[in-house]
C-alpha cells in the first residue's frame, strides 16, 4: 500500500470558466492557470502521483509547454491513471477536499466524484469529495482564490 497527498491552489479571477472536478460551475470568476485550473483534479493528480513517486503536475505537464496551454484537467488526469496503471497500482481510495468561501459546491459535488471515478474506472464509492469554507480567513475566506487537498491510497 502507499499513501500520497495533494495540494494545488490558484487565483480567482474574472474572465475565467470555473471548473473543479470537470463541472463547469456558474460563477461571475474563475480559476486563474496555464490549464483549466481545476484546482481539485489538480491536487487529486498530485496525490497519485506522489503515492507512485512520479514527478509532480507541475513536471509531468509544465506550463511553460504551449501543449497545456488551456488543457482540461480531466484529460490529464486520465494519463496519470494511465501511468498508475503501467506501474501496477490500483486506486483503494481517493479523499478530497475543496477549499472555497463561494459558490456552495454541495450541489455539483455528486457529478465531481462522478467525474474522478469515471476517469480513474474506479467505483463511486472509492472517491469522496467535500466542499468547506474557510470561516472569511486566509485568501480562500477573502475569495480571492481556491485550495483543494487530496489522499489517497493505492495498493
Amino acid at each position: 500500500m502507499r499513501i500520497g497527498h495533494g495540494y494545488d491552489v490558484h487565483r480567482l479571477v474574472e474572465g475565467r470558466r470555473l471548473i473543479l472536478g470537470g463541472v463547469d460551475i456558474p460563477y461571475g470568476k474563475g480559476l486563474l492557470g496555464h490549464s483549466d485550473a481545476d484546482v481539485l483534479v489538480h491536487a487529486v493528480m498530485d496525490a497519485l502521483l506522489g503515492a507512485m513517486g512520479a514527478p509532480d503536475i507541475g513536471q509531468l505537464f509544465p506550463d511553460k509547454d504551449p501543449a497545456y496551454k488551456g488543457a482540461n484537467s480531466m484529460v490529464l488526469l486520465a494519463r496519470v491513471a494511465e501511468l498508475m496503471r503501467e506501474k501496477g497500482y490500483a486506486l483503494g481510495n481517493l479523499d478530497a477536499t475543496v477549499l472555497a468561501q463561494s459558490p456552495k459546491l454541495a450541489p455539483h459535488i455528486p457529478q465531481m466524484k462522478e467525474n474522478i471515478a469515471r476517469v480513474l474506472n474506479v467505483s463511486l464509492e472509492q472517491v469522496n469529495v467535500k466542499a468547506t469554507t474557510e470561516e472569511h480567513l486566509g485568501f480562500t475566506g477573502s475569495g480571492d482564490g481556491m485550495a483543494a487537498h487530496a489522499v489517497c491510497l493505492l495498493i
